[in-house]
């Protein structure tokens, strides 16, 4: 057994030659493996190297929980904009002019970290400047970045540690192209394209005729001259209560009025604009003179009663309206 006291004394020389490597020969190393596989997988020993004081290098390391035991799903989410952050990062720095780490630890490959860090949230993700060198940080303390608006995009992570990387390379992000989006997009617009030309002459006649777009207007102005836009900005009730028990139409007053009102009036408008339409267009159009004559009558009498009706319903909201007409006084 002479040789177990020269064992253990081998390892703890190995050990101390570790914990000696100059923060140039981690910062090689750390870099090394990001070229092979980025951002780098940690555990607890080697988190531990790559944050160990002194460094002249920055190490942005995320504390995540991916295991489905712990039910992250925001680690999850934002695992893949890391991974594409670190993979533009690095293939834009490969000779490591930044001097930056890009490194994940896992809470099942990190329990003591996470239990030194007193973490209890996940995923954090630790920025830990450098503590020599011409791009030294006045406090060696790590610059925490918390997810407290969800998840984050890989853009939103690079901004942020460019701006505590002054006077470095920033490597932008570098997002693949999303085959998928583009051909769905060319179908679709292939077949949208294909479908207006195919429709074309059968659409084109609708927009060219002229009573279509008479129809058009003549809605829009009724509906905007009843006073719809009035009821969308002050969001008033479609009826109310007239405090006997029945239901009110009508509000007292010019600068008020019910979701109902409005239809009602547009209604009359409507009525009104076509009994006027059909007397000026098409009662002169009728070559009988009796069916002339009975048109008349009847378009005029719908015209004067629906008047009447117009102005009663002003007496309503306004009892000092000085004009009315039969039947509805």
């Amino acid at each position: 057994m002479r040789w177990l006291p020269a064992f253990v004394s081998a390892l703890c020389a190995t050990g101390t030659l570790a914990a000696k490597k100059s923060t140039e020969q981690r910062f090689n190393e750390f870099h090394t493996k990001s070229l092979a596989s980025t951002p780098v997988k940690l555990l607890d020993a080697n988190y531990r190297e790559l944050t160990s004081t002194p460094r002249d290098y920055t190490a942005a390391i995320l504390l995540t929980a991916l295991d489905a035991r712990f039910g992250c799903q925001l680690c999850r989410e934002f695992q893949p904009e890391w991974d594409l952050l670190s993979k533009s990062w690095i293939k834009g720095d490969k000779a490591g002019e930044s001097r930056l780490v890009l490194a994940t630890l896992d809470f099942s490959d990190g329990r003591e970290i996470f239990m030194s860090l007193g973490l209890q949230t996940a995923p954090v993700l630790f920025l830990f400047p450098p503590t020599t060198g011409p791009h030294a940080a006045a406090s060696p303390e790590p610059i925490r970045y918390d997810f407290v608006n969800g998840p984050q995009s890989a853009e939103q992570i690079h901004a942020w540690l460019s701006r505590h990387l002054p006077d470095r390379p920033h490597p932008p992000v570098k997002r693949p192209i999303n085959w998928i989006k583009w051909i769905f997009t060319t179908v679709m617009l292939s077949g949208t394209v294909t479908a207006a030309v195919v429709a074309w002459p059968y659409v084109l006649p609708i927009i060219q005729n002229r009573n279509v777009w008479a129809a058009i207007s003549l809605i829009s102005i009724l509906l905007f001259t009843s006073g719809h836009m009035f009821n969308r900005i002050r969001g008033v009730p479609y009826v109310s209560g007239d405090g006997r028990g029945g239901i009110s139409y009508f509000a007292s007053g010019f600068q008020n009025q019910y979701g109902m009102e409005t239809q009602i009036v547009a209604a009359m408008y409507g009525v009104l604009s076509f009994a006027a339409i059909a007397l000026t267009i098409k009662v002169p159009r009728i070559a009988d003179p009796k069916a002339q004559s009975v048109a008349v009558l009847a378009w005029g009498g719908a015209l004067f009663l629906m008047y009447s009706f117009l102005l009663s319903i002003f007496r309503v909201k306004n009892a000092g309206y000085p004009f009315a007409l039969p039947p509805f006084m």
